[in-house]
């Protein structure tokens, strides 16, 4: 007996510009994660406040992981996945506005580097997949 996956075509796949979007958002909740375990770094260990942001971590990444199992009904893993590298434009934007950190030509450099990968990917290009304008 054959699993439903296998049943499944890559190539019946239409990803729609709300879909990528979409994606965009789940991938944006994501990054947050990162902004509560700083602000939970940043306190006293076994403190409540310390407790207030770990919490906030965790009911993120409970968000984020029901999200995220409905998005990769729609994508192809590999593409879900490449998406995720934008986790590295969320951090260095909440770096620089939340923390203040400073950004280099270097890093900017980098981070439109994997989001010129992601646009490639995400066009459907020998993925099996089709973006479509709905």
């Amino acid at each position: 007996m054959e699993s439903k996956t296998s049943d499944r075509k890559s190539t019946d796949k239409k990803i729609s510009w709300k879909d990528i979007v979409l994606l965009q958002i789940i991938v944006m909740i994501f990054s947050l994660t990162s902004v509560t375990a700083k602000f939970a770094s940043m306190q006293d260990t076994f403190t409540s406040s310390f407790f207030l942001f770990y919490g906030a971590e965790l009911a993120i990444l409970a968000v984020y992981a029901l999200l995220w199992q409905q998005a990769i009904k729609k994508f192809d893993i590999s593409v879900a996945y490449a998406n995720k590298a934008m986790v590295l434009l969320w951090g260095l934007l909440w770096g620089t506005v939340i923390f203040h950190d400073a950004v280099n030509a270097k890093e900017i450099a980098g981070v439109a580097l994997v989001i010129v990968g992601i646009i490639v990917i995400n066009r459907g290009d020998n993925t099996g997949m089709e973006l479509t304008d709905e």
